[in-house]
């Protein structure tokens, strides 16, 4: 089955929850207004449109918040909550289809944020700013539970730590057999270093500077945007899918291969630096399964290689990680919700199991119309009580 067939499968299965792909928008503003409902100051509206991004406050206390964000427009959007510097991600929630409305839920401490509304998903999207006051209402948390919050806190730092190291370490290796044209061996090493990052991907997107140089698709690169990275690498190790395609000369392989290296040892230094909360580690899980759901399942994330379900595999390997540093958590305030993502996560994890050949998976091309739905249809089905584990984290 071509991909072109298998994407749009995965893409209209998923429509219904997540939407589907846009293109940018024009002429964009920012506004907010104060029509948010009076009764609870933490709870704010988001209307993305074509043209605006407006919030129904430009303030609110410190706490859970809640952004119930609709898609007025008629492209897919995103809604970003940014760290002052408009540059690191704290929240975010993406594919909201037209006339949908998704939450996003977040602890916020006092201070200025970023907003950010996304039509077509690309691009700065429409900016505004949130303002977040100090708070004297505190959540009471009894010293078990906050037990529990130090130690999956601690324990995400080391997993994303860890993995970061191994991403480095891996990315080493293939930049090494790339320049040097030992292109079987790269080949195959590709696929297992890409899995350490995808593991941390919500973690790795959170820098906004240093995403788009190393993960970069062709088909997504704006007007004017230089590409590099990984997927420009894996193009000129599977040549034979591109049209009139004309191989790298060894300078610009070397030139590739450096700044590829030199991102990631940057990454690596970063998330040294990085520490996590309940509700970041809840809303990455989430995210991963987002990343499964609009690049993996659809077969778009590795256009070349066809290592798709490695991506799969990864990201749902780092969302369940994430799930059950809060599981026992959850477990206390809404066992029904723990154990349903538990089933859920087993039953795409059976999925995943029966396309496995070898060490890896087998190419995303060898997949059926009903293999890409059935994938399809669990992702789904584990998207919508994840949508729930943030709230559930922070109850």
């Amino acid at each position: 089955m071509n991909r072109t067939a298998i994407a749009l499968l995965g893409a209209t299965a998923l429509a219904a929850t997540l939407g589907a792909c846009g293109t940018e928008s024009t002429a964009p503003t920012s506004s907010s207004g104060a029509s948010g409902d009076a009764g609870d100051a933490r709870a704010l509206t988001v209307d993305s449109s074509a043209d605006a991004c407006t919030l129904s406050a430009a303030e609110a206390p410190a706490g859970t918040l809640t952004f119930d964000v609709t898609n007025s427009g008629d492209q897919v959007t995103e809604f970003y909550l940014l760290d002052e510097d408009g540059l690191r991600i704290v929240a975010e929630v993406e594919n909201i289809g037209p006339s949908i409305t998704r939450a996003l839920t977040v602890n916020a401490p006092a201070g200025t944020y970023v907003t950010a509304c996304k039509p077509g998903m690309t691009g700065e999207g429409i900016r505004g700013e949130l303002t977040v006051t100090e708070s004297d209402e505190e959540v009471e948390v009894s010293a078990d539970e906050q037990e529990l919050v130090d130690q999956a806190e601690a324990n995400y730092a080391a997993y994303v730590e860890d993995q970061s190291a191994q991403l480095l370490e891996k990315t080493q290796e293939f930049v090494d057999l790339y320049a040097a044209g030992d292109d079987d061996a790269a080949r195959a090493l590709y696929p297992v270093a890409r899995t350490h990052w995808e593991r941390i991907e919500t973690v790795a997107e959170s820098f906004g500077d240093l995403d788009p140089l190393m993960d970069a698709r062709e088909a997504d690169l704006e007007p004017g945007q230089e590409w590099s990275g990984w997927h420009l690498i894996e193009k000129d190790l599977w040549p034979q899918r591109a049209e009139d395609y004309t191989p790298l000369t060894d300078a610009e392989r070397t030139s590739y291969a450096d700044d590829l290296l030199a991102h990631t040892e940057e990454l690596d230094s970063r998330v040294q630096e990085l520490t996590y909360t309940v509700d970041a580690i809840a809303n990455g899980s989430r995210g991963l399964l987002e990343e499964v759901a609009t690049g993996k399942v659809t077969g778009e994330e590795e256009y070349w290689s066809r290592t798709d379900l490695w991506d799969f595999q990864a990201n749902v390997d780092g969302a369940r990680v994430a799930w059950e540093g809060v599981q026992p958590i959850v477990a206390e305030k809404d066992a029904d919700l723990a154990d349903q993502l538990t089933t859920r996560f087993d039953e795409l994890q059976v999925l995943l199991d029966e396309q496995r050949e070898g060490d890896g998976f087998v190419s995303y091309d060898e997949l059926t119309p009903a293999q890409v739905k059935a994938f399809s249809d669990s992702v789904n089905a584990l998207s919508e009580p994840l949508s729930r584990l943030t709230a559930a984290v922070l109850s």
